[in-house]
């Protein structure tokens, strides 16, 4: 799948040959202060867990995986777009679930660029009917996430712990809209 230019923004997904860009990235505590309370992650960490997670959900026909965000105008790469289905790493993925996620350099927060390519990226899959669901979820101080998740037209489901192997227990926040 390939995902076309916004006004502002280019798409393409991810690959190994991205582990510098992902690592800079995690750099700024501010960025991952609700991912793992600002604790910044290591090279190691990109090669030896994010990146072999990413690849365990990544389909290209899908458009599953994470979409490097670029302006268009500077080529500066400035963020990524998650897309996977929700609960991938349970027992029991939700297939028609997709979620969707962001993470964006601290400079380019406030103006507009993960909205924007949320917005264009939910747009696109949208037109595979066999997504019939979108969701996202965040940890409930996130006000600038949830925010998002509001101008994608998402709703508020349920506040829950949310478990994972490699973050641990985390109080969320679960927002969803039907592909329609």
């Amino acid at each position: 799948m390939n995902i076309d230019n916004s006004t502002r923004l280019s798409y393409q997904l991810i690959n190994e040959t991205d582990s510098e860009f992902l690592y800079q990235l995690d750099q700024n505590p501010e960025v991952m202060r609700y991912i793992n309370s600002g604790n910044m992650t290591t090279r190691e960490d990109i090669s030896q867990v994010f990146i072999p997670r990413h690849n365990a959900y990544k389909d290209v026909n899908k458009g599953w995986g994470l979409w490097k965000v670029t302006v268009l105008e500077t080529q500066e790469d400035i963020g990524w777009i998650l897309v996977r289905p929700m609960d991938f790493f349970s027992d029991q993925p939700i297939w028609h679930d997709i979620e969707l996620g962001w993470r964006f350099f601290q400079s380019t927060w406030g103006k507009g660029y993960a909205s924007e390519a949320a917005i264009h990226i939910q747009r696109a899959l949208a037109k595979q009917t066999a997504n019939k669901f979108f969701s996202a979820v965040a940890v409930k101080d996130n006000i600038a996430s949830i925010a998002v998740m509001k101008k994608l037209g998402m709703k508020y489901i349920k506040a829950y712990v949310h478990s994972d192997s490699q973050l641990g227990d985390l109080d969320v926040v679960l927002y969803r809209m039907e592909n329609t």
